[in-house]
């Protein structure tokens, strides 16, 4: 080649590197979706003859008298496909059951308050391995049980090897009691100490501060008022009221707008009747005793604002709370969180050597297949738990047999709302719907 040559070529080279390049522009990701008007069941990969068997299941529920009423919605796609009422929201009214009515959602709460923490936490205001006694002082001396007497007296305590981290009390592997029940030594003093009864989170951190730990942090799992702490939290780092950081944060974005901690007096009539088992005739009775204590007047504020279980919604409040995590924090173009954070809350932070053990509630076991990550329950194999759901499906219930569960993988989500405290009376409803869904929805892809 001669000099000539090799010249030409390099400068014809050169010039080719130095031209811009054409590059395709890449294809704008569809907006995520809207909950939209009602779609026909094929529309979205479901067959309507199959899909009729949870329909039927559900009214057979009401016809036995296992509930008075009910309402479950069923979305795909961003498509209603299924919107249903059943029964009366009040049998001594005999009103049927409206679309709108407000339901206690109790601790479908959580998943609401885990959310506005994961706002705070990406404004930089905590991280998952900080100890909780940075921004709950109160908490720095807390003891741990070791040893209770056959009375459940607790005798012997020790001190905390390390402070419960945030991680820990954002999945109830913290230590923490509830008191909803008294047969744990802790959870008896929750109740003797009316924890959950204070007259704001300030004096419920001040009462909690004072009974021990039922383990050492992050040793095993058990339901707790930790997500009550979540909310005190909440009102140290953004120097709002809990409640109204809810408002302005969470659900004045995604326009939930009948979702709050009481009714008000304009509202109060659409408040769904709460029932309970009679123990001698085993039908519905009115409730006299909620959880040892009065029954809360939802037509003005709570004495304390409870982020474990005192929120009110709709179904199609609920719907659109669960519309915006399975776009991935986002509905009608207002983000409230990023997709990284919906996919941390969907993660199981829970040890292997706590899945391994017998814990979790009445309900639910947690195992390798099943865990829990930040405020939701996620299935992690649901072929392995027995379940035809996707995989990484987020869930949890309310005490009132309310449910819900969100399926990334099948882009679906479910809300079931009661108001029977002890469930259905029967075989869960969420487990039943869960299979009677799934067993209808024979396009996966679609």
């Amino acid at each position: 080649m001669t000099c000539r040559t090799y010249l030409a070529t390099a400068l014809a080279a050169a010039a080719l590197f130095a031209a811009p390049l054409a590059v395709a522009a890449p294809a704008a990701k569809p907006a995520a979706p809207a909950l939209s008007q009602t779609v026909a069941p094929e529309a979205v990969g479901f067959d309507s003859a199959r899909l009729k068997r949870l329909d039927d299941y559900m009214a057979g529920v009401v016809a036995q008298g296992r509930v008075a009423g009910m309402t479950t919605l069923l979305a795909r796609h961003g498509k209603v496909v299924a919107f249903k009422t059943y029964g009366k929201t009040s049998l001594a009214t005999g009103q049927p059951m409206p679309k709108d009515e407000i339901f206690r959602i109790y601790s479908m709460s959580k998943p609401l308050t885990g959310v506005a923490m994961m706002i705070l936490f990406e404004e930089g205001k905590w991280r998952l391995d900080d100890p909780v006694t940075r921004y709950v002082p109160e908490f720095k001396n807390l003891k741990v049980m070791v040893k209770a007497d056959a009375d459940g007296k607790i005798t012997e305590v020790e001190d905390m090897k390390r402070p419960p981290t945030m991680r820990e009390i954002m999945s109830h592997t913290a230590g923490f009691g509830y008191g909803l029940g008294d047969k744990h030594p802790v959870d008896k003093l929750y109740r003797e100490k009316k924890v959950l009864g204070a007259s704001g989170l300030h004096e419920m951190i001040e009462r909690t501060a004072t009974i021990p730990l039922m383990y050492q942090p992050g040793t095993d799992w058990s339901y707790s008022s930790a997500v009550d702490i979540q909310g005190y939290i909440v009102e140290k780092l953004s120097g709002e009221t809990f409640g109204q950081f809810l408002h302005d944060r969470v659900f004045a974005p995604l326009k939930m707008n009948d979702t709050g901690f009481y009714t008000g007096p304009e509202k109060a009539r659409r408040l769904a009747a709460l029932y309970q088992t009679d123990p001698d005739t085993k039908k519905m009775a009115d409730v006299k005793d909620l959880f040892g204590g009065k029954a809360p007047d939802y037509t003005k504020p709570p004495a304390m604002e409870s982020g474990g279980g005192g929120l009110l919604s709709t179904t199609m409040d609920y719907a659109r709370f669960c519309q915006m995590i399975l776009n991935g924090g986002v509905l009608d173009g207002v983000r409230v969180l990023s997709p990284a954070s919906i996919e941390l809350m969907d993660t199981n932070v829970i040890p292997r050597s706590v899945l391994v053990n017998s814990n979790g509630t009445s309900v639910v076991r947690f195992n390798e297949a099943v865990g829990f990550g930040l405020d939701f329950m996620v299935v992690k194999d649901p072929r392995a738990a027995g379940t035809l759901e996707g995989k990484n499906t987020m869930s949890w219930g309310g005490a009132a047999g309310t449910w819900f569960w969100i399926d990334p993988t099948n882009d679906l989500f479910m809300v079931g709302m009661i108001q029977r405290l002890g469930g259905s009376g029967g075989d869960d409803l969420g487990t039943m719907a869960r299979t009677l869904t799934y067993q209808a929805l024979l396009h996966p892809e679609r």
